[in-house]
């Protein structure tokens, strides 16, 4: 057996990650795939701020949760033009109904236009 790696194997550890084989993979992943994919780990990060998850209690935070609507919202609006409206509908439907639920769960809700992400969206009544 030898030392040597072969180039297909990982070399990273636990404490040191191999930086050059993730850099492989990601340029393999199209844009479209990433732009989504940061988006629904915003409207899932916002969720469990939101309180809307089984650990309600236990993780609701309304000032981060406003934190992560108002960048899912602002992504969204940057990429409306580089994703197709198959991809764009229902993370915008998702993200109205994150923004819903934050005024729902405000004791004192935002005047409309003052929410989170309404910079971008518009109004959100509920």
């Amino acid at each position: 057996m030898s030392d040597a790696t072969s180039p297909n194997e990982p070399t990273g550890t636990p404490d040191s990650p191999d930086f050059d084989a993730m850099t492989r993979d990601i340029a393999e992943v199209p844009a479209v795939e990433v732009i989504v994919t940061v988006a629904v780990n915003l409207m899932s990060a916002a969720a469990v701020k939101l309180g809307l998850t089984e650990d309600a209690e236990d993780h609701k935070d309304l000032d981060e949760a406003r934190k992560l609507v108002h960048a899912l919202a602002g992504l969204l609006d940057a990429s409306t033009t580089e994703i197709s409206s198959f991809h764009a509908a229902p993370l915008r439907d998702g993200l109205k109904s994150l923004q819903l639920a934050f005024r729902e769960a405000s004791l004192v809700p935002d005047e409309p236009g003052q929410g989170p992400g309404e910079k971008y969206t518009g109004p959100v009544y509920g």
